[in-house]
This record gives C-alpha cells, sequence and structure tokens, in this order.
C-alpha cells in the first residue's frame, strides 16, 4: 500500500471514529432533554396544584383534590432525577433513572388513587397501608438517589447488583398496591354512586372511570427502559409520560371537592346489633322512617342537588348503618327515593312553568342539569 492510501485510509478511520463520537453525544443530548421534559412537566404540576386554589365548591358542598399537599410532594421527588439531566453519560444517572419509574410510578398511582376516592371512602383505613407503600419505596430508591448525587458515587458492581434486585421486588410489590387500590375504587364506583349519593355527579365516578386503570395503562412505559437497560427507550417513553403529566393535571383542576367527608366512623360501619324484642325493632323504624320523610320529603330536601347521605342522617337521631337499612327497605334506596321525588317535582315544575327551559326546570327539581334528570329518569323507568 502507498503512503499516500494509508494516510488516506488513517483520515477515514479518524472521520469515522468523529462522526460516531458526534452521534453518540447527540444522543446522550436527547437523553437528558427528554428527561428534562418529564421534570419540567412534573414541576408545573406541582406549582399549580399548590397554587390553585377555588372558593366557589366549598360553598357548594362539593368537591376539589383532597390533598393537593400529597400531589405536590408526589410530583416535586421527580426532581432526584437531576443528575441524569445533567450528565445522561454518567452510569450512576442511568441506574437512578430507569429505576426511579417501574419503583415509584406505582406507589403514585396507588396513593393518588387511595387519596382522592378513599377519602371518600374512609382515608383512615387505608393510611397504614400507604405509609408502608411509601417506606419500602424510599428505601428501595435510596440507595441509587445517594449514588447518583454523590461525585465519586457509592456504589460498587456488587452493590448495584443487590439494589437492583431490591428495586425489582419493591416495583412488584408496589404494582401489588396498586393493584389493590385499583379493585377498592372500582368498589367504591359500584357503592358511592347509588348508596351515598342522590346525584351520580356528587361522586366523581365519570372520574373515576378514567382514571382507575392508570396503572394498568402506564405499565407499557415503566418497565421497557429498565428490561432492556435502553437510554434510547427512555428517552422515547418520556415524551409521553410528559404528557400524561399534563393530561392529568387538565382533569384534576376541575374536580371539585367535597366539603364533609362521611360522617360514621369505621366502628359506626361494625356497629352490632343488639337482640331487641320485635315490637321495639318495628317501633325504631317507623321513627327512621318518619323523619327520613319529613327531612327529604316534607322539608323539601331532596329539591338541594347534592344532597348526601351523612346529611339525612345528621337529622335523624340513629345511626347511619339504620338510616341506611330504612331507606332500602322502605324507601327503595336513598338515590332511588330522592330522585323519584324530583322526577315528580319536574312534572309538576313544568305544568306550573311552561314557558320554562328542560335544563331550568331540571335545576329547579334539585338536578345538576337536565341530561342528569333524564339518567335518572330512565333508571327508575327500569
Amino acid at each position: 500500500m502507498s503512503e499516500n492510501s494509508r494516510i488516506f485510509a488513517l483520515e477515514k478511520q479518524k472521520n469515522n471514529k468523529r462522526n460516531t463520537i458526534m452521534i453518540l453525544t447527540d444522543n446522550y443530548y436527547w437523553y437528558g432533554l427528554s428527561a428534562c421534559a418529564y421534570i419540567v412537566t412534573c414541576w408545573v404540576f406541582a406549582a399549580v396544584r399548590h397554587f390553585h386554589h377555588c372558593n366557589t365548591p366549598k360553598e357548594r358542598r362539593a368537591y376539589i383534590w383532597p390533598d393537593a399537599k400529597m400531589q405536590v410532594r408526589i410530583y416535586l421527588c421527580a426532581t432526584i432525577l437531576l443528575p441524569y439531566v445533567f450528565n445522561p453519560q454518567s452510569e450512576a444517572a442511568w441506574l437512578l433513572m430507569k429505576s426511579y419509574f417501574p419503583c415509584a410510578y406505582y406507589f403514585y398511582c396507588g396513593s393518588l388513587l387511595f387519596c382522592f376516592f378513599g377519602s371518600l371512602r374512609q382515608w383512615k383505613v387505608w393510611k397504614t397501608y400507604h405509609l408502608i407503600a411509601a417506606i419500602i419505596t424510599i428505601m428501595a430508591l435510596t440507595p441509587f438517589v445517594v449514588n447518583a448525587w454523590w461525585p465519586e458515587g457509592i456504589l460498587g458492581p456488587g452493590s448495584i447488583r443487590f439494589c437492583s434486585a431490591v428495586v425489582v421486588v419493591a416495583s412488584i410489590l408496589m404494582m401489588i398496591y396498586s393493584g389493590i387500590a385499583m379493585w377498592q375504587v372500582w368498589q367504591w364506583m359500584r357503592l358511592a354512586r347509588d348508596v351515598n349519593y342522590s346525584n351520580p355527579e356528587d361522586f366523581p365516578t365519570e372520574y373515576a372511570h378514567r382514571v382507575w386503570l392508570s396503572p394498568v395503562v402506564l405499565m407499557p412505559m415503566l418497565w421497557p427502559a429498565y428490561i432492556f437497560d435502553s437510554p434510547m427507550l427512555m428517552a422515547v417513553l418520556c415524551v409521553p409520560l410528559s404528557v400524561f403529566n399534563v393530561v392529568l393535571l387538565l382533569n384534576v383542576l376541575p374536580v371539585w371537592r367535597r366539603a364533609l367527608v362521611l360522617s360514621d366512623s369505621v366502628e359506626d360501619e361494625m356497629e352490632m346489633e343488639t337482640d331487641l324484642p320485635a315490637e321495639l325493632v318495628e317501633e325504631r323504624t317507623s321513627r327512621i322512617a318518619a323523619e327520613i320523610e319529613d327531612f327529604i320529603n316534607t322539608e323539601s330536601a331532596y329539591l338541594d342537588p347534592h344532597l348526601k347521605l351523612e346529611q339525612v342522617v345528621e337529622r335523624c337521631s340513629f345511626s347511619r348503618k339504620y338510616v341506611s337499612q330504612v331507606l332500602t327497605e322502605h324507601f327503595g334506596g336513598f338515590s332511588d327515593y330522592v330522585n323519584g321525588l324530583r322526577v315528580a317535582y319536574y312534572d309538576h315544575y313544568r305544568s306550573q312553568h311552561p314557558r320554562s327551559t328542560q335544563d331550568a326546570a331540571a335545576e329547579a327539581s334539585g338536578f345538576t342539569s337536565y341530561n342528569a334528570y333524564a339518567k335518572a329518569k330512565e333508571r327508575l323507568q327500569k
């Protein structure tokens, strides 16, 4: 080979090497940029939830997300991923980045489901499970967080293998935790709509249907990068995860907040039926029925579009257990009884006000809209 050919070959090899380095550098640039986009959407979510307040729903005894502080804390946790943004070529930063999502996200999903819907249905029962899940997640991720933030790192190859196994176990436990949350929210959707609320809109059933499967929907975005150890996959998946943050924020903001939790404690739910003579039981039942009738029908409480079972219990001199039993046995259930009165009042109102619109008549009858009236009437007819 001539001297010129050797020089040409060496120059070509150098150019190929330079191009490879440039491509590699560009990829790392995009890795950090995608992680930055995800963290920024988390910060925006936390900032909006912290500073956004709506006082009007409090006057209507309705909803807003019941624990904005929990959401803010959860979404600020993404800040621990900053080492990957500044140095995506760091092995320690990558270990933290890929471990964070399968371990932390399932914990977030389960906690937020329990927090929102559980606070409507006895959050105190599930608070202990939430704390245990939080401890497991923190313990699993802490070694990788310290390793990524400490300048020289603290984990050797053996420690990394052990901590990675811990992360996998913790992630599986968090999947079980979020699965329990999904199952429980599904149960609450079945119960709360009919048993506790006179209007389906008073319990965010529609919202629950949109978010209760979120752990399943997120699964294809949380595991692939970890399983294949691929920064490229992580960069791609950070985009839909960022979009998910924005979509969730837009869904959360209109959701109102109830002013009162269910008035009864768990102990009251477990109140034991004492043996009473039949005549006393009948007398008690008659008295409860009369009190319910006086409050809901005679005093026209059914015209309140946000009438809830606990308000009826507060007006009666007996516990929720007995009031619910009488409503079911003598009135066909709380929701059916109240909406039956509303439907009848709607017809009366339209006859008295023939020029009124359908929406105006529905709202005057205790419905939140004409659509709510139509749904209630259809259900009663069935």
